[in-house]
């Protein structure tokens, strides 16, 4: 029978985990196929372990890992990914946005032979517009720059074959960003639609910071066109710069013009100056990019684990 392994990383979630429990037990109750559910907690500063162990006491399908502190929603999906033994894996939130009754719809999808499964969240009426409007420019960005097909909505979940899982296992990135990297790989992948739930209890921990890192992340991990445009704007002001230069010295020679406004000189001046900290921030963040990988720290360290010991 098949085995299918599924991810959720939970950070400070000990509130809805009962909820969300019953909801993927009702669903798991009623397939075809055999499944180990791995939650992986992020350094909950709550009693999240604590209900993640109540949880396993009555359910021998449940493993545990706990990371040392939090890394990140990308790293502890990470985690759970390197840890599962499906034939295939299922990685999903644990805050009921994710509706469980997906999960049958994703193996059939793997079935009929599509090595990557991902899930497309429709508009949703309980999203903040600043949300969705950041968003959808986020895609609009990422797909330019990166050239890969990253559509607006797509989530972090998503069915994933063990071949895919073996040559993500390879990629060595420590700032990771999965939906790019999905795309990146290839693979025969289908698309599946959903209505995003809304929380029953607790709100998003997904703050605007954690959202800006996680695009930068992605821009810097799939495009080297912030690099261009900086070196670009460098010949377009230098050429402007040396034609302004030209025309002064002709003007002094040949006429009697004399160039003045200093307000006009200090603006330019101020202006290129912040165009240039502008370039070296671009670059500086390659720079920091490079710093982070060639460290080879671990993407995470697992603190605890409960339900290994049999593999």
């Amino acid at each position: 029978m098949t085995f299918v392994s599924l991810i959720i990383p939970v950070f400070n979630e000990e509130k809805v985990l009962p909820t969300f429990y019953d909801e993927l037990v009702g669903v798991l109750d009623n397939v075809d196929f055999r499944s180990e559910i791995i939650f992986v907690d992020d350094g909950s500063a709550d009693n999240t372990w604590v209900s993640l162990n109540q949880l396993r006491s009555q359910d021998s399908r449940i493993k545990l890992l706990c990371l040392s502190r939090n890394f990140g929603h990308q790293a502890a999906l990470l985690a759970g990914i390197e840890n599962a033994k499906g034939e295939c894996v299922i990685t999903m939130d644990g805050d009921l946005e994710h509706p469980p009754e997906l999960i049958p719809v994703l193996v059939k999808k793997w079935r009929q032979g599509a090595k990557i499964v991902n899930t497309r969240r429709r508009s949703s009426a309980h999203l903040p517009i600043g949300k969705k409007l950041t968003s959808s420019l986020f895609y609009k960005i990422f797909r330019f720059l990166s050239g890969l097909e990253l559509n607006p909505g797509m989530a972090d979940y998503r069915l994933l074959d063990q071949q895919v899982i073996t040559e993500l296992k390879g990629i060595k990135e420590k700032a990771l960003f999965l939906r790019g990297i999905l795309q990146w790989v290839g693979f025969e992948q289908e698309i599946v639609d959903y209505e995003a739930g809304s929380r029953s209890v607790g709100k998003s921990k997904f703050s605007l910071t954690k959202m800006t890192q996680l695009a930068l992340n992605a821009i810097t991990a799939f495009s080297t066109i912030p690099l261009r445009v900086a070196t670009l704007l460098g010949f377009v002001f230098s050429m402007i710069s040396f034609s302004y230069l030209a025309y002064a010295a002709y003007a002094w020679m040949f006429t009697d013009y004399s160039a003045e406004g200093w307000k006009a000189v200090i603006g330019l001046l101020l202006f290129l100056g912040g165009v240039q900290l502008i370039c070296i921030g671009i670059i500086g963040e390659y720079l920091g990019r490079v710093y982070l990988e060639v460290k080879e720290r671990p993407a995470y360290i697992v603190k605890l684990n409960e339900g290994f010991e049999n593999d």
